[in-house]
């Protein structure tokens, strides 16, 4: 058994999808582990350190795919990268199929077993590959940070000889697995610390870190999350009334941070124009959700700008990325605990059970075809559900960070959320 590990491809694709210690734990599932040089570079893994690891390092995808059984990788590879894999090999990544169905189509055609990790159900046994929530929690600490690079002030509050320096207010929009994180790291960090979010579960999460919960808390508010844990997308009315108190609130915050994503939809706008002209001079927006579109208006893929009232709007992409060595870390072991499921540890073979939930849930393709619902392989169901069957008391929650002991919150996407990735909105977070 043949395993290639890609090296990415996209300019602000910094993760890989091995590290030195899964490679060790691949092998001893019988795998011969090939590694195209280069690919753990961004994340600080030379060569050598998968070399000493029993890897095989070698100069190109095509020669590291060449008779390859299972093909990992973070972002979704394209037809020319798997050139060269055995018919039926196993492609895992993280695919990005929503909106790009033509390229999975393509993927079906070289007759490949194309799986999603985004799309991995959230049942208990699935946690460990949860690749939205282990992508999302690192988000949503690296957007505190990148929020407090960009504001001009301190975040606690600080009584010197001089004066008072006062905290710094933040306020999280979404509270999935990102927005529970960068509540903890605002908090760790000495800042006020408000949140909202449309499903009722997370008040309580958010007050068990510290926080204040700020939303229109009406009937429709207690009925606003789907049974798999996703936010359902909210009546006009109520989102007329959210937007006014949140404007109201907004206008009072230092920081503002975003990660409302709905699977398999555009974000949504959580913050307008007129919102952001409202904030104080020094102000900054942090957007999780800027590959989708983003929740702030305004926003640009990839960059900081700066409105004409002075309020920066922080655009980066692949934020998870931006810490890649811990991002890889964690990516690397989701996607080790699913290789674990489909291999035939006695036969050292690969063995795809196709009755699995897991592989149900996550396989796009198969045998040149389309298989699942959601793009074209039968009747899809809502794109804001799970994938798989996963009902409310199956699915576990995304747990907060341990110091604060809070309780979970489901992952949004991604967004998720997902911030996974919140809702994995997966408000994914991110």
């Amino acid at each position: 058994m043949r395993i290639a590990v890609l090296s990415e491809t996209e300019a602000n694709e910094s993760r890989v999808a091995a590290t030195p210690e899964t490679v060790k734990k691949l092998k001893s599932l019988g795998a011969d582990i090939v590694v195209e040089a280069g690919a753990g570079t961004k994340s600080g893994i030379p060569d050598a350190d998968f070399t000493a690891a029993g890897a095989s390092v070698v100069a190109s995808a095509a020669k590291a795919v060449a008779g390859a059984d299972i093909v990992l990788s973070v972002r979704r590879p394209s037809v020319a990268q798997i050139k060269g894999v055995n018919e039926g090999a196993a492609v895992i990544s993280i695919a990005d199929p929503y909106g790009n169905e033509a390229e999975i189509k393509s993927l079906a055609g070289t007759k490949t077993s194309v799986f999603a990790m985004e799309l991995m159900p959230r049942i208990t046994r699935a946690q460990v590959m949860d690749v939205l929530s282990s992508q999302a929690n690192l988000a949503g600490y690296r957007s505190v940070i990148d929020a407090s690079a960009e504001y001009g002030r301190a975040f606690p509050m600080m009584m010197t000889a001089a004066g008072t320096v006062p905290a710094a207010r933040v306020f999280i929009m979404g509270v999935g697995v990102a927005g529970l994180q960068a509540i903890a790291t605002a908090r760790r960090l000495g800042a006020i610390v408000t949140a909202t979010d449309v499903r009722p579960a997370t008040k309580e999460q958010v007050e068990s870190l510290g926080a204040k919960f700020v939303a229109v808390e009406d009937e429709e508010f207690k009925q606003a999350e789907t049974s798999g844990g996703y936010a359902k997308e909210m009546s006009k009315e109520y989102q007329a009334k959210q937007a006014e108190l949140i404007a109201s609130h907004i206008a009072k915050q230092d920081i503002v941070i975003t990660t409302a994503l709905i699977p398999g939809r555009p974000a949504p706008r959580l913050v307008t124009a007129k919102m952001i002209e409202a904030m104080k001079p020094g102000s900054v927006l942090v957007d999780l959700a800027v590959e989708r579109g983003g929740n702030v208006e305004g926003v640009k893929p990839g960059k900081v700008v700066e409105t004409a009232n002075g309020v920066k709007l922080v655009g980066h992409l692949n934020v998870a990325g931006r810490l890649a060595a811990s991002a890889s870390g964690l990516y690397a072991k989701n996607l080790f605990a699913f290789v674990e499921t489909l291999v035939d540890k006695e036969k050292k073979a690969l063995a795809i059970n196709w009755d699995d939930e897991l592989v149900k849930a996550t396989a796009l393709t198969r045998g040149g075809a389309i298989v699942h619902p959601n793009f074209g392989g039968g009747d899809a169901p809502a794109p804001a559900e799970k994938p798989a069957k996963a009902d409310k008391e199956a699915a576990p929650k995304a747990a907060a960070p341990k110091a604060a002991k809070a309780k979970a919150a489901k992952p949004k996407t991604a967004s998720k959320t997902a911030a996974k990735p919140a809702a994995k909105s997966k408000s994914k977070g991110a």
